[in-house]
């Protein structure tokens, strides 16, 4: 497969906008008409917020490449991976012309980037166990599709996708395959990280907004062929990831420990939640979860929803999903928070 066929005309004739920070970083800096004399914001003075940061991604390329071992040319830093995503499409999708396929049910956010983008969807059944459905893909794919989305752990039922049935729709399909893996962190040694060496189409998402405790950073990454690397920074905005992001990045990761004692800890927590669940007559079913959340299926869900929300407790009617009919979704929490919403699920069914 060449990825390169795969890539829109025009951005392929993209001259991408070089930024004053592309050339230099060091030096008198007097090229980009930032603020010499420095930062009003004098609590955080020694980050040099006055200066424009690295738009190369230079120090995180090389944080991250170290933590997960993985080569620097083949990274790229988003603001969330919701940011990659967007960009994914521009890069691979016509407007009104090409089309995503996306395995559902999913995480929202695949359909709602590509209708921005005025891209058309396709929607694929997974099978009754959230798994890949071959021949439902082979029906629905055309030469059309350039990229395929899927979640794994999927969002919202929790479970992993077969690692051999990923590898094999990406040897089987001539699209870019995109894999979310937003939730790996609590699914064990299961990511496709290292399969992105063996398979050029193949894009993996990852977040640092769920297990290191960083969603108010915004800030993910990918991890690609170092053609889809290149392309992704030749789209971007010149300076997309600021630098208190990075600050915070540097800072969770000197910790890491406590983000795996997180994990150990929610995971736990995850499994007397489930317990607990499985008990009450009105739960019809509690789904397995490879992730931080569980979803379940019990008698009028909308209803529940709502009667938890007015007893402030927020979890996430799902109901509305393909194959998720009165199902609910509750994010693990504090070992506090999840007793109160025990208590108030028992008395509510």
């Amino acid at each position: 497969m060449k990825i390169e066929n795969l890539v829109r005309e025009n951005i392929k004739k993209l001259k991408p906008y070089t930024s004053a920070r592309d050339q230099y970083s060091e030096g008198i800096l007097l090229d980009a008409n930032e603020n010499s004399l420095g930062t009003t914001a004098t609590e955080f003075e020694e980050l040099h917020l006055n200066r424009y940061p690295d738009p190369k991604q230079h120090d995180l390329r090389t944080l991250v490449g170290e933590l997960y071992s993985v080569n620097y040319e083949n990274l790229f830093f988003g603001v969330g991976s919701d940011e990659i995503i967007d960009l994914l499409i521009r890069i691979f999708c016509v407007p009104g012309k090409d089309k995503v396929m996306i395995l559902d049910p999913t995480y929202g956010m695949y359909k709602v980037a590509c209708d921005i983008n005025d891209v058309d969807t396709i929607s694929v059944d997974l099978n009754s166990d959230f798994q890949i459905d071959f021949q439902n893909v082979e029906q629905n794919y055309s030469e059309e599709v350039k990229l395929i989305f899927l979640c794994s752990p999927n969002n919202p039922t929790g479970n992993l996708i077969n690692r051999k049935d990923i590898l094999k729709l990406c040897s089987s399909f001539n699209s870019i395959v995109i894999v979310d893996e937003a939730y790996m962190d609590f699914a064990g040694d299961n990511s496709l990280v290292d399969e992105v060496k063996n398979y050029k189409n193949l894009v993996v998402l990852r977040t640092f907004s769920k297990a290191w405790g960083l969603a108010g950073i915004r800030l993910g990454f990918c991890v690609a062929d170092n053609l889809i690397i290149d392309y992704l920074f030749k789209v971007k905005t010149p300076y997309n990831i600021n630098s208190l992001t990075r600050f915070a990045l540097l800072k969770a990761i000197g910790n890491r420990k406590l983000k795996d004692e997180f994990v150990t800890l929610l995971l736990s927590e995850r499994e007397r939640v489930k317990a607990e669940l499985q008990k009450l007559k009105g739960v019809i079913k509690v789904f397995n979860s490879d992730a931080n959340y569980v979803l379940f299926k019990c008698e009028n869900a909308v209803k529940v929803q709502k009667q938890l929300a007015d007893e402030g407790i927020i979890i996430r009617d799902r109901s509305s999903y393909r194959m998720l009919g009165n199902c609910l979704r509750l994010s693990i929490g504090t070992r506090e928070e999840n007793d109160k919403f025990l208590n108030s699920i028992k008395k509510i069914l």
